[in-house]
């Protein structure tokens, strides 16, 4: 009687290499919460509140989001089980889009990162997209030298990025045109509301003197809105614009071959694999 080691693969069903458990779903909601405030205080805080008297301090305060968001990564690792070949990747992935990153910078929007964040959490799932969109910002600005208040902001905006991707539907099932049709749509659409999101972490901090589209602590909501929206159309459409179209461009072309890559190293790997030893008679 010997025990041989077998390998039982789950069916047609694409493997995820973090699967978020309920600990990391509560991590992940409350760093969620905290960011949504850090990003939007300005309309949700009225005129007269400390808050809008404090403006200049605001970002110090909300940075400290990149605390949870290490509580995040902390907890879908030991949670989930991040093995080796999961952490390999995910290394592999963060190291790739780290260098992409920097490629055209300075150069209206062309940010090749982007699609690659949109294929892996498609094809890794949620709780992965979210663990490689954070990490790779981070390497990416220790890379540039890009580190300030403004880094967990960037670290939290990409990791809802790579999520997002991870979360449409079909994961299983649709492939060939259809999903990448998708997939440029979301990186169209996503590349758009990035930018947006980043516009609001660093408006509010313009001199309200300076320009009439700057962030007014004392004006209405309805007034700052129309504020930020001019804002975004004066100064960042051209990037934003940018940024979108190479993603659908990048997706379109490099997609495919990417996809199978990504799907076959993930089925290879088999993340979600049981192991179990069956007796077998010599």
């Amino acid at each position: 009687m010997s025990l041989q080691a077998t390998t039982r693969p789950t069916a047609q069903r694409q493997a995820r290499a973090v699967r978020l458990g309920p600990r990391s779903v509560a991590a992940l909601a409350l760093v969620s919460a905290v960011g949504v405030a850090g990003f939007g205080w300005p309309f949700l805080a009225p005129p007269t509140s400390r808050l809008s008297a404090h403006a200049q301090d605001a970002p110090w305060l909300f940075a400290g989001v990149l605390v949870l968001l290490v509580a995040v990564v902390g907890a879908a690792i030991s949670e989930s089980g991040l093995g080796p070949k999961a952490v390999a990747m995910l290394g592999v992935l963060a190291a790739t889009g780290a260098a992409l990153r920097p490629i055209g910078a300075g150069t209206a929007g062309i940010e090749p990162m982007f699609f690659l964040m949109v294929l892996s959490g498609r094809v890794l799932g949620p709780g992965f997209g979210f663990v490689l969109g954070s990490v790779t910002m981070f390497a990416s600005a220790l890379l540039t030298g890009g580190v300030g208040p403004w880094l967990p902001f960037q670290m939290l905006a990409m990791g809802w990025f790579a999520m997002g991707a991870g979360l449409l539907p079909g994961p299983d099932r649709l492939r060939g045109r259809a999903e990448l049709a998708m997939l440029a749509g979301y990186g169209f659409l996503a590349a758009f509301a990035y930018g947006t999101v980043m516009n609001m972490a660093g408006w509010p901090f313009m001199s309200a003197l300076a320009s009439n589209v700057a962030f007014d602590p004392h004006a209405p909501v309805a007034a700052n809105l129309a504020r930020f929206v001019a804002y975004c159309l004066a100064t960042s459409l051209g990037w934003d614009l940018g940024r979108a179209v190479v993603t659908v461009v990048l997706t379109l072309t490099l997609g495919p071959a990417v996809l199978r890559a990504l799907r076959r190293a993930t089925r290879r790997a088999a993340f979600e694999t049981p192991v179990t030893f069956d007796a077998a008679e010599k």
